[in-house]
């Protein structure tokens, strides 16, 4: 079996042949068919960085969206909307600059990641931020929208690693 760093290569150079402005047009649409994103009022995306899922087309669907922010080690949950002023942080990814709120009012939490598998586990970037905060917040409903190019039958799973609730895929 791959080692996570390997795995996080070959993801990365699958990604780079993958038509990601198609591939997201086709996740964002088969998100908003899901019954769990239709009930939820909370969400929290992400803001994509190179060639990664763009999942920004949902902000137009009325809910209320929030940012992840890096702090320390440490995932806080900021509200976001389009047009709101964003700043670059030290991983280059950019984060909404308002204030963070409780996760807990959030319904949904969309998850990025460089690749999963049928076991409902993902391969993230390596810094384990979503893996302590889903961890501290374990009734939190979670998806992961991603190319089906990158979904492998087994990762390599940790102990601190969190399993994902849902999979969309193209």
């Amino acid at each position: 079996m791959d080692s996570k760093t390997a795995l996080r290569i070959k993801a990365k150079e699958i990604r780079k042949s993958i038509n990601i402005a198609n591939v997201s047009d086709i996740l964002v649409k088969k998100i908003r068919q899901q019954q769990y994103y239709k009930n939820a009022k909370n969400v929290l995306i992400f803001y994509p960085k190179g060639n990664e899922i763009n999942l920004l087309g949902l902000l137009a669907d009325g809910k209320n969206f929030y940012l992840p922010k890096v702090r320390g080690e440490e995932l806080d949950v900021c509200p976001f909307k389009n047009g709101d002023e964003l700043e670059i942080s030290e991983f280059n990814i950019k984060e909404p600059c308002s204030l963070p709120v409780n996760p807990l009012c959030l319904d949904l939490v969309i998850v990025p990641a460089l690749a999963v598998d049928k076991n409902n586990y993902r391969l993230g970037y390596g810094g384990g931020f979503y893996d302590r905060f889903l961890a501290k917040y374990p009734g939190l409903t979670t998806v992961v929208a991603i190319a089906k190019e990158l979904v492998f039958d087994k990762i390599p799973v940790q102990n601190f690693d969190v399993k994902f609730d849902f999979l969309i895929t193209t």
